[in-house]
């Protein structure tokens, strides 16, 4: 009898162990961004500080090693992991350096040319290929603009393909970089790969229902909302609603402000109108209101 135990299908716990496999990656941030990304380094060894030239969607591009070789589980790599092409030689340096002279002339440039055709955008940004194959210029505009005749002038000027890309507020925001309300760089600039949906739900969850407190610098919801948004929908399974009638160590009350992540609530304690305090959600017990009689029940006891 044929042995048929190699045509088996792998089993389940085979697929998770293949699926979470350890793999070696280095971590490279670019244009001065605090946003890593990984890449294969193709068994050399890379050192925080080394420049290299990496494979990207767009082609080839120079960063800066801000994490060398280290392992990590396969499920923390966006697939596929683009490999390393070389450590930077001098050569590689030198039109780095070239290149980010072309984008500040370009920088320059584009507002006369745009005024030239009587174009209202505003330049958000410039990148230049790091193979000088195209030259990118990022704007932000109220209304959709033909802008077909400045991309052939720009051609004939900078002798490379042209392409000019309208984006969004937030996208500009993320370009240009600054310091949140927190004190802290940008989300968007530092780690936020894309934009997650953010709700007035959110902000109402959190307790946050002054605008300038969820409005971000780009004058949108801010990002940041969301990141504690799941927890706050854990913790507030077991928290008490504002209005809630609970019991108390200190007696019955209403519970007038909580605040779920520290897993606590204020109560006003029943009678005593004064008297406000704080307690942890754990100690509190929610119960129905008592129903309060306004009219005083006739009394059927027979008089003597």
């Amino acid at each position: 009898m044929t042995d048929k135990i190699n045509e088996q299908p792998e089993s389940e716990e085979t697929q998770k162990a293949e699926n979470t496999a350890d793999v070696t990656v280095i971590g490279v941030s670019f244009r001065d961004t605090g946003k890593t990304y990984y890449f294969d380094p193709k068994n050399h060894t890379y050192r925080p500080g080394d420049h290299v030239v990496v494979e990207t969607a767009r082609g080839p591009e120079y960063g800066l090693v801000t994490q060398g070789n280290k392992v990590v589980s396969s499920r923390e790599v966006t697939s596929p992991l683009r490999p390393v092409i070389r450590l930077a030689l001098k050569d590689d340096t030198a039109r780095y350096e070239r290149n980010r002279k072309i984008e500040q002339d370009a920088a320059q440039l584009f507002p006369q040319k745009a005024e030239a055709y009587h174009l209202e955008m505003k330049l958000s940004g410039v990148e230049c290929a790091f193979d000088n194959s195209k030259l990118i210029f990022y704007f932000t505009a109220e209304n959709r603009v033909d802008f077909r005749e400045l991309v052939r002038d720009l051609a004939g000027v900078f002798h490379t393909r042209i392409e000019l890309r309208q984006i969004g507020i937030r996208d500009e925001a993320k370009m240009l970089g600054g310091i949140g309300p927190c004190g802290r760089p940008f989300c968007c600039t530092t780690f936020l790969s894309d934009f997650g949906q953010v709700s007035i739900k959110m902000a109402k969850e959190q307790n946050f229902l002054n605008s300038s407190k969820i409005s971000g610098c780009c004058g949108r919801l801010m990002c940041c909302l969301r990141f504690e948004h799941e927890a706050y929908e854990e913790a507030r399974k077991v928290t008490p609603k504002v209005g809630a009638f609970v019991i108390t160590p200190d007696g019955p009350g209403t519970v007038i402000e909580t605040r779920p992540l520290q897993g606590i609530a204020k109560v006003r304690l029943e009678g005593k109108q004064e008297t406000v305090k704080v307690f942890e959600v754990s100690a509190l017990t929610r119960r129905d209101r008592p129903a309060k009689n306004d009219e005083k029940k006739d009394d059927d006891t027979p008089k003597a």
